[in-house]
């Protein structure tokens, strides 16, 4: 006879009443006498919400992606929402990618909004995020809702929720809210659908989110430098062939080459082993394109265009991927200098960041007499921002994993309008005799090089999770005291929201909400960070080191001579 643990069981139980359908009894029935382990990886917990919404493997069980559990959070979200806008016509947009199962998911969830009397505003078809976070506000909803995996592998959906202002849950509402949820029933879900209260929408909005995208990403670029320049363009299955196209085409780019291989969304992501544009592999056929037609820029966007990635030709003429940072130093120069041509800058303005993001950042900021403003992962913590300092014009911001934002329009990063805005930069620096990667150098020259690295380590299912927390639990007990030779001068813990200066023995308080993230800084000015991910089963290191750098002429001796720190850091971090 299998054992089953008495918890596990009860909470499998829940699962095997009238409330689910003959199917999923029937599916959990052969989990219980042919598959244990797997039963218990798919109900020994809840799926949570982390930095990127909810997300995990669909399928049967509570940690699981299926009708019931986003049904359940549908249900708890409809309780809230009548308790904080009570009186009001309450109304919610919802948009999802090309995922497996999204668009019937979407419509469960559309069902559920509207069997508790709230106006859904429903995408006709596939859409990205960014363009429901802009629909969100266009439309005066509460609430918005995306059916959505990001760059995770092809098994998993995942559930994001955004609020009045069009930017992602944050607190107090999330832990309200999921509050709301975790006191929820199953047999409390209102499945049966109030059809009139399911509204269609489609080519009227793409419209208004277009021209705000042409608005708010063009600067100025002549005619004759766009058609100069010349753009290869992937979607990577993804939802971005709907709206970017169009939106460079209106922009003024025409001449723009799209990998046809990749052009149709699929699920399944067939050309690639993971759609994730920081992932040089992912973007191999846009590149092998951009060879052949001599491209100048290769924009590739993640599957539900909130994220692109950027390649650009070296010193030698090679076409190589930008990381996350690189890229939005060079984006977020540009909209300072073009705020600043305008005389747009007056002391009330900032542009946002994160923890774990390239501290250049801040040095350009400052160069421009311009706060800048760092928060959690996620770009949740920007969009807060925003709110946060109403008296204070957002110009734009980044993370490193490849996020980046124009102004505030859209509440949330924005692969089409960085596309743009990364098309703008180019072809200005073509028509000037230079070119993006030599304008990046030359923010190094200005601010100093800084050049960062990301390790990921996975570790699947309970034991791995297990495992992930337990090298946090180590990290912050065993704290290092030097790394590769440099000593390690300031802790900051954003778990005990406290840092510790080595050097005076002095702490201090960290004034953001807590987050599992342990942060090290060191005699010589490099960064290293700690902290799992909050939308996949990842350990992530974010290395951070920098050198002065007096001329262009010598960036490629600097630069590896930077790598080669890295690498030893590496070293270090391993051995420890």
């Amino acid at each position: 006879m299998i054992y089953i643990e008495p918890e596990l069981l009860k909470r499998v139980n829940t699962w095997l009443t009238p409330v689910f359908d003959n199917d999923t009894q029937t599916y959990i029935k052969d989990l219980i006498a042919t598959n244990p382990e797997e039963l218990k990886e798919a109900f020994y917990k809840d799926l949570e919400f982390g930095t990127g919404g909810m997300r995990g493997v669909m399928g049967i069980g509570t940690n699981r992606i299926n009708k019931y559990t986003l049904g359940k959070n549908t249900q708890g979200l409809s309780n809230y929402m009548h308790q904080v806008f009570p009186g009001e016509t309450l109304k919610v947009a919802i948009a999802y990618d090309c995922r497996h199962n999204s668009k019937t998911l979407a419509k469960v969830v559309a069902n559920v909004f509207s069997a508790n009397n709230i106006e859904v505003y429903l995408f006709e078809d596939l859409r990205p995020t960014p363009e429901l976070s802009f629909a969100l506000k266009h439309l005066n909803c509460h609430c918005g809702i995306v059916l959505t995996a990001s760059h995770n592998p092809p098994e998993y959906n995942g559930y994001k929720v955004y609020w009045q202002d069009g930017g992602q849950l944050v607190p107090p509402q999330d832990a309200e809210i999921i509050n709301e949820i975790s006191h929820l029933d199953y047999a409390e879900i209102k499945f049966e659908a109030n059809e009139k209260l399911i509204h269609p929408i489609g080519k009227d909005i793409d419209e208004v989110f277009i021209n705000a995208s042409v608005k708010n990403g063009s600067f100025n670029t002549s005619a004759e430098a766009k058609n100069n320049l010349n753009i290869v363009f992937t979607s990577l299955h993804g939802t971005s062939i709907t709206i970017l196209p169009e939106t460079l085409k209106q922009a003024g780019y025409n001449n723009v080459h799209i990998v046809e291989e990749q052009r149709e969304p699929n699920g399944d992501f067939p050309t690639v082993q993971s759609p994730n544009p920081e992932e040089p592999e992912a973007l191999k056929m846009a590149l092998d394109l951009a060879e052949k037609v001599d491209a100048d820029l290769v924009i590739g966007t993640d599957p539900d265009s909130d994220r692109v990635g950027i390649a650009v030709r070296d010193l030698d003429g090679k076409m190589i991927l930008l990381n996350g940072n690189q890229t939005m130093v060079v984006m977020t120069e540009f909209l300072l200098k073009q705020w600043k041509n305008n005389n747009k800058i007056n002391g009330k303005e900032f542009i946002g960041t994160t923890i774990v993001s390239t501290p250049m950042l801040k040095q350009i900021a400052d160069a421009y007499h311009v706060d800048c403003k760092i928060g959690l992962t996620g770009f949740k913590w920007i969009a807060k921002m925003i709110k946060d300092f109403p008296n204070q014009d957002f110009i734009g911001g980044g993370e490193e994993s490849f996020g980046f934002m124009v102004g505030d329009f859209v509440r949330d990063k924005d692969a089409v309008t960085s596309a743009l805005l990364a098309c703008e930069i180019a072809a200005q620096a073509k028509e000037n005799g230079s070119s993006f990667y030599q304008d990046l150098i030359q923010l190094y020259v200005e601010h100093d090089l800084f050049k960062e690295h990301l390790i990921s380590i996975t570790k699947k299912g309970i034991e791995g999770a297990q495992e992930i927390k337990q090298m946090m639990i180590n990290a912050r007990e065993n704290p290092l005291k030097e790394v590769n030779g440099s000593k390690v001068v300031l802790i900051e813990d954003y778990q005990s929201s406290e840092a510790k200066n080595l050097q005076n023995h002095e702490t201090y308080s960290i004034d953001v909400p807590k987050s599992n993230v342990l942060i090290y800084y060191t005699e010589d000015g490099s960064k290293i960070a700690l902290r799992p991910s909050g939308t996949e089963p990842k350990i992530k290191f974010y290395i951070s080191v920098n050198s002065t750098l007096s001329s262009k002429d010598l960036f490629s001796q600097t630069e590896a001579s930077l790598d080669q720190k890295i690498n030893a850091i590496i070293k270090d971090l391993q051995q420890n």
